[in-house]
């Protein structure tokens, strides 16, 4: 039973401190009791018995031993001892007598025969020691007692001596009986103890189960809105504390999903204005990049005046276009409409292709194998090749090393090394952040501070992921990692 109670439970868990509690309350409260009641019946026994047969045993001395001779026989000793004994309430008796000469005469009768020996020498000493007679004490002689314990036996000895040169006596008493009848109520206390440690254990049970079930909903309903199931709530019931709590849980819960609801239409509204307004402008944007296309071709013939501003115009609206698509690309990332292409694609192939479309070959070193195959999408590896290495070749410097190997043949990793200063420290944690850009004297640099953020967003997308961090020879790394199984992660290979 207490194993089923106890079964799974941390110790951490408020349902167990709570039994715990409940038990060792009942526990304190059980050993407290029983052993109070033990103490006292214990006393009360003994005490009733003692006192029982030590009043006999003084009775039995005035009538019978006080009427020996005054030098009694053997015969006379144990005569009166077993008068003495027979009458007894189970107790033996041992008389003794000192004549003149000194020598002792014994008289000895009951169950357990006993001699001189078995009377402790401190209970003889207090027995023969005559007392001054005073007006508060009219008696030479006293009765005294004792409990000893020979071979674990226990046994009351009480002693007392005639008043006027009789004989000594000592009654001899098993108190055997009494000490069961005691075991048999510390047994009887100690099961008591152990319902009354199993009841508690119930009740605490039954009382964590009314208290803390409530709250076990409830830390399921705070579970379940975190996980997104905004519109969950409460059975509120009853008109206690946690009655309240569920109350004041459906409320917040219920303003909670009311902001989500307005940021989500905010933000739904946001990206179907930049995609409305980034594909707006995408016509517009074509005309001027055909302008500017023609005007570039003419600039040697324009006026040196007019030159600069035509050039300011044509790299403006390459920009410009640069960042329209940008925004589109992001556009598709949050609504979740960008897919995959796969294809099986040789790695160096594609990475060589990247590099030459951008005649970015005298500033790269590439080192990689001829025989690396992986299955992805081979534009978006370009965008993010273009993007990493376009950014090493802007803000580290050359020579750039683009090494590509496999983990195990489950990842594809392409390291990216620039031969630049680093990355800041407290610029790493943020150079993936869109619109990030890291020196805030060039807010008007020519990136746009979308590039490493959308390249991130093709890795991911692949289900892998990009790292930056500071080589331990100087300079940035990027590192992708592609996983093996890219087939898996999108299975919709429709073209953004």
């Amino acid at each position: 039973m207490i194993r089923g109670l106890f079964a799974g439970r941390r110790w951490t868990s408020l349902r167990l401190r709570l039994l715990v509690v409940f038990c060792l309350v009942a526990l304190t409260a059980a050993v407290s009791a029983s052993g109070i009641a033990y103490w006292l019946n214990r006393e009360a026994v003994l005490t009733r018995t003692q006192d029982a047969a030590l009043g006999d045993f003084r009775q039995e001395m005035q009538l019978r031993a006080a009427g020996l001779p005054a030098e009694p026989t053997s015969q006379e000793m144990q005569r009166t001892a077993e008068l003495m004994a027979g009458s007894s309430p189970g107790y033996s008796v041992l008389l003794v007598h000192e004549r003149k000469d000194g020598r002792k005469v014994f008289g000895a009768a009951g169950a357990a025969t006993f001699g001189l020996d078995d009377v402790p020498k401190s209970l003889q000493h207090a027995v023969n020691d005559r007392q001054k007679t005073t007006a508060a004490n009219d008696a030479e002689y006293h009765m005294y007692w004792q409990r000893t314990k020979p071979q674990g036996n226990p046994y009351l000895v009480g002693g007392t001596r005639i008043v006027g040169g009789g004989p000594t006596g000592y009654m001899y008493k098993s108190l055997a009986t009494e000490r069961d009848d005691l075991n048999a109520l510390g047994w009887s206390l100690t099961i008591a103890t152990g319902l009354a440690l199993l009841g508690s254990a119930l009740l605490a049970q039954a009382a964590a189960r009314t208290v803390l079930k409530p709250i076990q909903r409830l830390g399921d309903a705070a579970r379940r809105l975190g996980e997104g199931e905004l519109d969950h709530r409460l059975d509120v019931s009853g008109t206690d504390e946690l009655a309240d709590l569920s109350h004041t849980f459906n409320k917040t819960a219920e303003a909670l999903e009311k902001k989500v609801a307005d940021m989500s239409a905010r933000e739904e509204a946001s990206r179907r204005f930049v995609a409305d307004m980034s594909h707006e402008l995408r016509t517009p944007l074509t005309a001027l990049t055909a302008v500017a296309e023609v005007l570039e071709e003419e600039v040697d013939d324009l006026d040196p005046m007019i030159a600069p501003a035509v050039g300011l115009v044509v790299s403006e609206t390459r920009r410009l276009n640069v960042l329209v698509e940008n925004l589109m690309e992001v556009t598709r990332f949050d609504a979740g409409t960008a897919r995959l292409v796969l294809d099986d694609v040789n790695v160096a192939d594609q990475v060589t292709a990247c590099i030459d479309a951008r005649a970015w070959l005298d500033a790269v070193e590439l080192d990689a194998g001829r025989g690396i195959a992986w299955r992805l999408d081979p534009r978006r590896l370009d965008v993010i090749l273009a993007n990493l290495i376009g950014n090493a070749l802007k803000h580290g410097g050359s020579p750039v090393r683009v090494s590509v190997e496999t983990a195990d043949a489950d990842w594809l990793v392409v390291t990216i090394r620039d031969n630049g200063p680093g990355i800041p420290e407290d610029v790493l944690p943020h150079v993936f952040d869109r619109f990030y850009k890291a020196s805030a004297s060039r807010p008007k640099s020519d990136g746009s501070g979308l590039g490493l953020s959308i390249a991130r967003e093709n890795a991911h997308i692949h289900g892998g992921d990009i790292t930056a961090e500071n080589g331990a020879d100087g300079g940035a790394v990027f590192t992708l990692r592609l996983p093996g199984d890219v087939g898996k992660v999108s299975t919709d290979d429709v073209d953004a």
